[in-house]
């Protein structure tokens, strides 16, 4: 058996320039990975607070364009005419008093309410709509007449009342 009179070189730690090499990181290195994540995670939950919104706008444009086009016409088709806003959206649920011998619905199952939990706003002859209907949603500020309201006239001015 041969013997070296050299120690085990893998055994041995490498020196550079009189220094060990570090087997891992210091203090200061781990806290400044955790600072990054938590600003990036800070600006992920701020983001995600703008998708939603943008998602419950799209849901009340939805809702106001498309959703209640059909049962509206459908209702117009058998009845003569559009709902009164006296009647509003529930005359596509219940039969109303006038007319209840020609109703043929429900026309619509249930009414739900907007993203922002209020009833959605209907009138008949439109203020917007002149020949039509308006159905809208009062918005993010549930306040009705305001900047923000999501309604089924597109991106026309306010009209005044």
């Amino acid at each position: 058996m041969c013997r070296s009179t050299k120690p085990f070189r893998f055994l041995s730690v490498k020196r550079t320039a009189g220094r060990q090499l570090r087997a891992g990181f210091t203090l200061l290195e781990v806290l400044v990975v955790l600072a990054i994540i938590g600003l990036l995670a800070g600006l992920a939950i701020n983001n995600v607070g703008g998708i939603f919104t943008g998602a419950q706008v799209t849901a009340a444009k939805l809702f106001v364009n498309e959703s209640m086009k059909t049962p509206l016409v459908t209702y117009r088709l058998h009845m003569g005419g559009y709902p009164s806003t006296s009647e509003g959206l529930q005359a596509l649920v219940t039969a109303p008093a006038s007319g209840a011998s020609k109703w043929h619905g429900p026309y619509a199952t249930k009414l739900d309410n907007d993203p922002w939990g209020e009833p959605y706003q209907y009138a008949f002859p439109g203020t917007r709509n002149k020949d039509s209907y308006d159905v809208w949603s009062k918005g993010p500020d549930k306040q009705n007449g305001t900047a923000d309201d999501i309604g089924n006239w597109g991106d026309a001015a306010p009209a005044t009342k």
